[in-house]
């Protein structure tokens, strides 16, 4: 079992008293997209929509690379702190051990991040993989090429489906060389502790929107994962480690003008069972200029509701806000100062 070193006390971290989170099945199943079929590109359309999140089967992500590069991360997780430390701090990559960014967010949880860029200096972990962190590297990028086509193929179909001429308008961001997307890697220890907690629950890691433009998660069988949906209830994602969980990110749902929801989510520690998660985030590069997309605004007839930023400025926001904050809050117009589109008809 993996087991996080020297667990500090409950108390540092945040914990929730509302009830438990509502079950799934007094709502509409979160959708499952299953990706070999032709018809695929209305539902994720609809999923993107209503949800922003959904799970995708048959996603053509070999086994093999999802095994092996699980179980490099769960012999790194096993690994006393003392040795994990040597692969941080995170300067943003690297190691990090309960805090979450720079701004004093706590979680239950211990976490790598890397970058997937080709030349990332993976020299930085030798002292923690040895002399040769070669076998983690070669992992690393099996999984992360094979997701990204994935969530390539995911955009493109996303496209098909909202009838943009561009079918690689927002995949393009992801295969360009100076893509920024990044990887991590979380460990979740079990917390035995929270019978103490007279059924609180204990946060893993804060609730959050991501700011890329997608994100592919896959994890072990160890429930934790939590929703909310539009009306502000928290839901339970039930776990399934042969499978991918898709998150609209802020930037996607800024391109489609709000069509698309970024979705808000969270994760639970759990009593028994340690949860390790792999997540890709796919983004665009740096000098990126990200605003809705001329061609949806006009088929549509609406207005942009937001300002346009390049990726680097709202990047640089996102990093110094908490986890919670509504980081697109900064970049919305007012849309009382604008007009409504049928006011252009009436005059």
């Amino acid at each position: 079992m993996v087991v996080l070193s020297k667990p500090a006390p409950l108390e540092q971290f945040s914990i929730t008293k509302s009830s438990k989170p509502t079950t799934l099945s007094i709502f509409p199943t979160i959708p499952v997209i299953d990706l070999s079929k032709p018809g695929s590109k209305n539902l994720l359309v609809k999923a993107c929509e209503e949800f922003g999140f959904f799970k995708v089967i048959n996603h053509g992500v070999p086994v093999e690379f999802i095994n092996k590069l699980e179980l490099e991360a769960i012999k790194f997780f096993s690994l006393p702190l003392s040795e994990k430390e040597k692969a941080g701090p995170p300067d943003p990559f690297g190691y990090g051990n309960k805090r979450i960014g720079p701004n004093g967010d706590i979680g239950w949880v211990e976490y790598l991040l890397l970058t997937t860029k080709q030349d990332f200096n993976y020299q930085r972990l030798v002292s923690v993989f040895g002399e040769n962190p070669e076998k983690l590297c070669r992992c690393v990028n099996d999984y992360v090429s094979a997701v990204k086509k994935m969530s390539c193929e995911i955009l493109e179909m996303m496209a098909d489906g909202l009838k943009i001429e561009e079918r690689n308008v927002f995949s393009k961001l992801l295969k360009d060389e100076q893509s920024d997307s990044v990887f991590r890697l979380n460990h979740y220890p079990p917390c035995p502790e929270l019978n103490e907690l007279n059924n609180g629950n204990l946060i893993g890691f804060g609730e959050h929107t991501d700011p890329q433009i997608i994100s592919a998660l896959r994890s072990n069988n160890t429930s934790g994962l939590q929703i909310s949906l539009t009306d502000g209830n928290w839901v339970s994602v039930p776990p399934d480690h042969n499978s991918f969980f898709i998150n609209v990110g802020d930037s996607l749902q800024v391109m489609t003008n709000g069509r698309f929801k970024s979705v808000r989510h969270r994760v639970m520690a759990n009593r028994y069972k340690s949860r390790v998660s792999m997540i890709y985030f796919g983004g665009p590069p740096l000098s990126e200029k990200i605003a809705p997309l001329p061609s949806l605004m006009e088929a549509w007839g609406e207005h942009s509701l937001y300002k346009e930023f390049t990726w680097f400025d709202y990047k640089k926001s996102a990093y110094n806000s908490r986890l919670s904050d509504n980081r697109l809050g900064l970049f919305e117009k007012i849309t009382a100062s604008l007009p409504h589109p049928l006011c252009s008809i009436l005059e």
